[in-house]
């Protein structure tokens, strides 16, 4: 018998399913002489699963000096947008599962999340600081539509007016447009959409279940026009892939009524570095070995380091050549700061403060 190589899944990011690295033993497909695809049989789809995370705190707090955040939440563990790239993949390893497929394909959702930032929102020693929301994973993937947990814990931050960002790369944010324009009035959130590329062709398989770019571009437009505060995020930038898109990305973006932008240079831990190499390698084969030489020119010739102040950005000529030019079309583009975000309006809800009493 001999394994069974993996191929590329119809609407899936990573090629490959390895087992996690704290696994005490390695599983590998092997052909007995019955695999259909031999037959020319149609491979069944690899369905997604969504589990239940019973965690018993849903508030982490971050004190990385490379993010503008001290607190966070995550509604889901894995993400089906299955972005080829995405750094969060090694975190399924923690749960025994693979970085690769599984990371995709077995979501993790805390229906619990609202009661439990109810009761930390109201915990005494709570210091209001603005809540990120979906920063490991996408907190508006496809398992949001039906589980609606994101807009229960929106629901909540809205109940004690507490400050939150947002970053998506799904137009289903638009469904809480409801929540966000009374917050937006009152200074209390910021969106950001994440765009990596415009071009179609690249964005379907390399970001599979995301919006595609242009849909994107749409939301941008939305909560512009509904007066809330929008950003885009080019993330990753992909040396040689998408970085020549750079100027054109922060361009559609501003004229869709983004008044913000940044940028993040593609980041490849641990396991990423060889799935994000196999995705090159089953779709982009001609340029597979450029892309990663580009990407060790600004990581110091690793696939990554992980360094406070250059995890981010990189370092070396290429990394700063992308710096210099995100600066300067963003200065030309008239993009500015975001603004600073209210956290003396937070109250626990049917608290009477002293000024309502006057």
């Amino acid at each position: 018998m001999q394994e069974i190589p993996y191929r590329p899944k119809k609407g899936r990011g990573a090629i490959s399913n390895d087992s996690s690295r704290y696994a005490a033993h390695a599983c590998v497909a092997i052909d007995d002489g019955w695999s259909g695809a031999r037959d020319g049989e149609s491979e069944a789809p690899t369905r997604t699963r969504i589990l239940v995370d019973s965690s018993r705190t849903v508030i982490s707090r971050n004190d990385s000096p490379d993010v503008p955040f001290e607190l966070s939440i995550n509604p889901y563990r894995g993400c089906e947008h299955g972005c080829a790239y995405c750094f969060a993949r090694p975190t399924h390893a923690y749960l025994g599962l693979s970085p690769g497929l599984d990371f995709e394909t077995q979501i993790f959702c805390k229906p619990d999340a609202p009661a439990l930032l109810r009761k930390e929102l109201s915990h005494p020693g709570h210091r209001c600081s603005p809540i990120a929301v979906g920063i490991n994973t996408d907190a508006y993937q496809p398992a949001e539509r039906k589980l609606g947990i994101t807009r229960g814990i929106l629901e909540v931050l809205q109940e004690y007016r507490h400050p939150f960002s947002i970053v998506t790369k799904s137009a289903l944010v638009e469904r809480d447009i409801d929540i966000l324009v009374p917050m937006a009035g009152q200074r209390l959130v910021q969106v950001a959409i994440s765009i990596t590329t415009l071009k179609a062709d690249i964005a379907r398989s390399l970001e599979p279940r995301a919006a595609a770019p242009q849909r994107r571009l749409e939301t941008v437009r939305r909560l512009a026009d509904a007066g809330i505060p929008v950003s885009v995020m080019i993330a990753p930038v992909i040396p040689v892939l998408t970085d020549s898109e750079l100027e054109d990305i922060l361009g559609r973006a501003r004229e869709a009524g983004a008044s913000g932008a940044g940028y993040v240079l593609i980041r490849l831990p641990h396991e990423v570095k060889g799935l994000f190499r196999e995705w090159l390698e089953a779709h982009v084969p001609l340029t597979a070995a450029h892309v990663m030489k580009r990407i060790s020119d600004t990581r110091g010739g690793n696939a990554y380091e992980a360094g406070f102040g250059t995890r981010m950005r990189g370092t070396g000529p290429y990394a700063e050549l992308i710096g210099q030019r995100f600066h300067m079309a963003a200065r030309r583009l008239g993009f500015g700061p975001m603004p600073a975000m209210a956290t003396e309006l937070f109250q626990l809800p049917g608290v009477a403060t002293q000024l309502s009493l006057l």
